[in-house]
């Protein structure tokens, strides 16, 4: 990818035993049945669990992106039970088990914008919602549910920094308005055992000669080889 080629393509199938696998789709529709393969045997074959797997799209909105694939693999990983409590909030309805991520800084918390969580309990008469990060647990009020969202599929910009054990990487054309180069190389470098890219040949060839253009100015040099202030 770095060098503007093509990831290797060899397999064809999600099921496959390979740790990166291409899987060519013509219309993004076609993400919902990869997804439920991937779930039932895919990940399977490689000592995987759903808990382990999470999407990385480019883009929010659309067929494939992270809101409409959060409500898929929600009702594919956590589907509602009768009698559990539910709380809903913009829309979206929160379950118990629910993976979740922070979108933005809560320093009375002590949690900051890209960590993901679980939902551990609901308790719907007092509009309390409890998630667990790490080994601890926060409890949110309904009015603080803005600072959630489903997390089983995210942006690629909010994986930065993250690891999973396995990815799965839907790219289309829809996306290319975003699609360069670092992008992918970012979403395919946070599995750390499995990579399923998913997606039309046009969109990724596309992403993948891309390079990076916007100039980053950083003054870093400057900073190291003189005497600013702001040091």
């Amino acid at each position: 990818v770095n060098k503007g080629e093509f990831p290797n393509e060899r397999g064809d199938k999600a099921t496959s035993k390979r740790d990166f696998v291409y899987v060519k789709q013509n219309e993004p529709e076609e993400i919902f049945s990869l997804l439920r393969k991937v779930v039932t045997s895919g990940l399977q074959r490689h000592g995987l669990k759903p808990s382990d797997m999470v999407v990385l799209t480019p883009m929010n909105r659309g067929i494939a992106g992270t809101q409409r694939l959060n409500q898929e693999l929600q009702m594919l990983l956590n589907p509602p039970r009768k009698g559990e409590p539910t709380i809903t909030r913009f829309g979206t309805e929160y379950r118990v088990n629910d993976r979740v991520m922070q979108i933005r800084n809560n320093y009375d918390k002590f949690v900051f914008n890209g960590d993901m969580g679980r939902i551990t309990a609901i308790n719907k008469e007092d509009g309390e919602v409890y998630v667990t990060f790490g080994s601890k647990e926060h409890c949110y009020q309904t009015m603080e549910m803005s600072e959630l969202v489903l997390a089983y599929a995210i942006s690629i910009h909010k994986s930065q920094g993250s690891e999973f054990n396995a990815v799965v990487i839907p790219i289309f054309m829809q996306h290319f308005m975003l699609l360069q180069r670092n992008l992918i190389y970012t979403a395919i470098t946070r599995a750390k055992k499995l990579c399923i890219l998913a997606g039309q040949p046009r969109a990724i060839a596309m992403g993948v000669k891309k390079g990076e253009s916007v100039a980053r100015i950083t003054f870093l040099k400057q900073f190291l080889t003189s005497d600013l202030e702001a040091r």
